[in-house]
């Protein structure tokens, strides 16, 4: 796995072994940050079930000012806080253990990026339905394109789905 592009491009980030984290592909995260080109400079950044962290590294690296990292499990912390210091982000980011469902409506952010594991997917609503109680400017959902979410979850209505390959992109603002 490897930063794309930005003040870090092509630098690799560690991963960790299992199926506990569903990276997003190199491809997907490419079109995700083409299509957010216009927002990330300047943007608090958060990325819920962060995994690696290479999503919200990716914003960092295109010059987003701050961002969150949502992860429960542990190895992923690990990671997160190692592919920070390699590349000396650490001042503009914060690592925030615990269950999303938690951890997120504690965080204020203009841009957040969803993306459960497989074994939580039935998180997608619930996650959607606590930000849309104070909605950010924008909520990105990474999903699989069988799983079908809703046009809308209280404020935020879903505005463009990308989709590719196995994947989609989803969009909702308020």
């Amino acid at each position: 796995m490897r930063v794309i592009a930005g003040e870090f491009r092509s630098r690799r980030l560690k991963s960790i072994p299992g199926d506990a984290t569903r990276p997003t592909p190199d491809r997907l995260r490419e079109t995700l940050f083409n299509i957010l080109a216009s927002r990330i400079v300047g943007a608090t950044f958060l990325d819920a079930y962060a995994g690696t962290g290479a999503v919200g590294i990716e914003a960092l690296s295109r010059g987003a000012r701050h961002a969150f990292f949502l992860e429960r499990n542990r190895q992923a912390l690990e990671a997160i806080r190692k592919n920070l210091a390699s590349l000396g982000l650490e001042h503009r980011a914060t690592v925030v253990p615990g269950p999303v469902l938690v951890t997120i409506p504690r965080r204020a952010a203009g841009i957040v990026f969803l993306d459960p594991p497989y074994d939580l997917e039935r998180e997608y609503v619930a996650a959607l339905e606590l930000l849309a109680e104070e909605p950010p400017a924008l909520v990105v959902a990474q999903h699989p394109v069988r799983l079908a979410l809703a046009e809308a979850y209280g404020s935020l209505a879903c505005t463009r789905t990308v989709r590719q390959g196995d994947n989609a992109l989803s969009f909702f603002s308020s």
